[in-house]
């Protein structure tokens, strides 16, 4: 009794303890507490010190509630690590949860002890599905392992970046005389590709091009795969991989917890066996010694997507590949559907490949037996791939015919791709071109920025690589892109602006916040007189104003204008240019230029474009074509003649006009043609034609109104003869009333004394002579219409 009255008050004591602490949270979190932080700094220091107390605290009861089962505690350093590690911290206390209603069902004997029995390394988490096991492994909370390297990554070095190879096996030109210097694109010295003499002559086996049955892979399920993480281990795989004429290769990287990135396991499989190696040994670079494998041009290496895979074994292992087959570019030249690694396991092994570790951190050690599983299958199955691959490629190929040559294509890819070289990321602030720049955001920018948000924007740009090489993490990971994007449009002038904006703060962020607020608040001063968003993405413009500007005027031509530079001011709309691009100065354009009222309206100019004349100078530089559109923008027009002065004749008022014949129209085009002075006729034959049928038809034309004359003139005639006898008789006779006929009863047309005939009544009779109206118009109909009919 005493021992069950002793629970229970600790259990009050318990339960009073968390309900004051969750009212007291919740009271804390309604609060502002940024406004706080800002207005007393004593509060900020307590916040801190409480926060960590309460994350040490969490992180004891999450490591004890985990050593009662198989899972991992997340480890809380800061509030991210919270958001970060949520769901491993869901898992363990969801473990824990189902553990305690297991003991208490056992307890109160609703289910029987389960028999201890060992349980297979593949059902270690029961109570996860696999998409959380793959959220779980994101982005671990790790110490560094590139930390104990035996040579330590150096972000700092801006130094051409030498091969870290000590020799070179299979070689037909020495390691020596392979490493002249050159300069990229970008203005960089740097080392040529040590193997580029043999790959550009490499011969690829005969096997290569000839069919052959693929080989069947070993049963999944019951081979296993070798975990290498010893020097000696590696010495024996290579022993075996000498012996192999395929082998397959893939890789698995890390980069967000590293400036340039890290390779953080690499799996080989030949016919017989699978190897997983672990790479983030402090002896990795002693791995060069499978070079005397990977650089033999007998031994073809299948790789799937090796277009960066090349470039990270020569960073990282000093490895380089000769005899390469990538199967990525196999799949594009004979044009399947679908180009990735799990297409082609569908396809050929009706394989379903788990994709959900593809972005887990591969630091994490011991490796978790599911990403075990993930990277070994994307090797195992990839000879035989290959070997179906090859025989299709042979078959659909026509070796007279180089375009249908797909073998041959697929080779001299998978070469182009192992020529492939590592070059180090070296930032240029002025420019921002190259890896990493800031050149390349800009230009994928959807908006404009002003003189002080580009200023800021670099600015921010520029600290935030610096920041990310001295703490060895990724640029993304320090801040995200649009983060910067952000920073910049938006200006922040506090703190409390800032770290809103810079959601989700990384722990570099948050401990030079301070710092990147100055930085902010000096680039917005500077920007003001600095060079605009639209001087850096046009550059060619601040070249033109410079010629211009040197180009002494003659004192013949007088004084030159200077053309406009294309400048990025939004608030004056300057983003308009005076000359085209294409035309020069050869003449404007209606929507730039303001209207000329000066200038009189021409209709009848035809074809008088002042083009500049052409010659082979404006072929042979860019510039010539201005120039000669300046001269030709000065050649005076001939004068135009004044406008032709319509007269307007009075019409009768016409409801609706009917449409012109077809010969009035050719007739009144043609007449048009004849009066204007810039007709330029390209068809003699067809004019006199023309002018012959012209002249007919005014003949006719002649000849018809002669006629209606002669006929009018008769008319006219007979209508006064008429006229004179009327008088006459009127004159004489004397109208006599009583002989008049009835107004009020008068008889009817066509009734003279008869009687009038019965008629049925027709009420349409006045409309027979009305104009016809428009025709019944189609009414709507219930159900489905025309347009809709099946």
């Amino acid at each position: 009794m005493d021992e069950t009255h002793d629970f229970k008050s600790l259990q009050d004591q318990l339960q009073a303890a968390l309900i004051a602490t969750t009212r007291t949270t919740g009271q804390i979190s309604a609060e502002d507490l940024g406004f706080h932080r800002s207005f007393n700094p004593e509060v900020g220091t307590a916040l801190d010190e409480q926060s960590e107390r309460v994350l040490a605290l969490a992180s004891a009861l999450l490591k004890s509630a985990a050593s009662i089962s198989d899972l991992r505690a997340p480890t809380l350093e800061d509030a991210d690590d919270v958001e970060n590690n949520w769901r491993s911290v869901v898992d363990v206390v969801d473990s824990l949860l189902e553990k305690s209603d297991t003991c208490l069902d056992e307890y109160t004997g609703v289910i029987k002890r389960k028999d201890t029995t060992a349980v297979e390394p593949s059902t270690q988490i029961p109570s996860r599905s696999k998409k959380q096991a793959g959220n779980t492994y994101r982005n671990q909370n790790l110490v560094k392992p590139q930390l104990a390297f035996d040579v330590k990554p150096d972000n700092s070095d801006e130094s051409p970046w030498k091969p870290l190879l000590t020799s070179k096996p299979h070689a037909t030109v020495s390691l020596e005389d392979s490493l002249p210097t050159f300069t990229n694109d970008f203005g960089q010295i740097q080392h040529r590709h040590p193997y580029e003499a043999e790959i550009l002559q490499l011969q690829y086996p005969e096997s290569m091009y000839q069919k052959s049955e693929p080989i069947p892979y070993l049963p999944f399920e019951t081979t296993s795969a070798t975990f290498i993480d010893t020097e000696e281990g590696v010495l024996e795989m290579l022993e075996e991989l000498k012996a192999a004429s395929e082998i397959a290769i893939d890789l698995e990287h890390h980069d967000t917890r590293s400036y340039v990135g890290l390779v953080s396991l690499m799996q080989i499989s030949t016919r017989e066996k699978d190897w997983i190696v672990d790479t983030l040994k402090p002896w990795r670079q002693n791995l060069q010694v499978l070079n005397e494998v990977f650089a033999d041009p007998k031994i073809i290496k299948v790789f799937h997507g090796a277009f960066m895979d090349i470039t990270w074994l020569q960073r990282d292992l000093g490895l380089y590949v000769v005899g390469l087959f990538d199967t990525h570019h196999a799949s594009r030249t004979l044009g399947y559907a679908g180009g990735s690694l799990a297409f082609l396991l569908k396809k050929f092994i009706n394989f379903d490949a788990d994709k959900q570790y593809q972005m887990a951190d591969w630091r994490i050690r011991p490796l978790p037996e599911e990403m075990f599983f993930y990277a070994r299958a994307d090797t195992h199955f990839l000879l035989y791939i290959f070997d179906n691959m090859r025989n299709e490629l042979i078959d659909r190929s026509n070796p007279e015919i180089p375009d249908e040559n797909r073998i041959e294509t697929t080779l001299q890819k998978s070469k182009e791709t192992s020529l492939q070289r590592y070059e180090r990321q070296v930032y240029n602030v002025e420019s921002g071109k190259g890896p990493g720049g800031w050149y390349t955001q800009l230009l994928k920018t959807p908006s404009l920025l002003d003189k002080e948000q580009f200023a800021v924007f670099r600015a921010v740009h520029e600290w935030r690589d610096k920041i990310a090489r001295i703490d060895d993490d990724s640029p993304a990971y320090v801040m995200a892109q649009h983060t910067v994007l952000s920073i910049a449009k938006n200006l922040p002038m506090d703190m409390v602006a800032l770290l809103r904006l810079a959601h989700p703060v990384s722990h570099g962020v948050k401990s030079r916040a301070g710092e990147l607020l100055d930085i902010i608040k000096q680039a917005r001063t500077q920007g003001k007189d600095g060079p605009s968003m639209m001087d850096i993405l046009r550059p060619e413009t601040a070249g033109v104003e410079a010629s211009t500007r040197t180009k002494a005027p003659s004192p013949a031509s007088g004084p030159v204008a200077t053309p406009k530079t294309l400048v990025a001011v939004m608030d004056e709309g300057d983003l308009r240019s005076n000359n085209s691009t294409f035309w020069g100065g050869a003449f404007g354009s209606s929507v730039w230029d303001a209207p000329n009222t000066t200038q009189t309206k021409n209709d009848n100019l035809r074809l008088a474009v002042p083009l500049p004349p052409l010659s082979s100078e404006i072929f042979g530089t860019p510039q010539g074509f201005a120039e000669q559109a300046e001269v030709a923008k000065e050649t005076p027009l001939p004068p135009s003649p004044p406008p032709r002065q319509e007269t307007k004749t009075d019409e009768p008022f016409i409801l609706k006009r009917g449409s012109k014949r077809k010969s009035e129209i050719i007739s009144d085009a043609e007449e048009g043609n004849r009066n204007s002075e810039f007709d330029i006729s390209l068809d003699v034959e067809e004019d006199s034609k023309a002018a012959a049928k012209l002249q007919r038809r005014a003949e006719k034309k002649a000849k018809k109104a002669a006629k209606k004359a002669a006929e009018a003139e008769e008319g006219a005639a007979a209508e006064m003869d008429v006229d004179e006898d009327e008088g006459d008789d009127d004159d004489n006779e004397v109208f006599d009333y009583s002989k008049a006929e009835s107004v009020l009863h008068g008889k009817k047309d066509g009734e003279k004394g008869g009687k009038r005939k019965n008629q049925p009544f027709d009420p349409y009779v006045k409309s027979m002579d009305a104009p016809k109206g428009m025709r019944r118009l189609q009414t709507e109909r219930a159900g489905k219409s025309h347009t809709f009919k099946s």
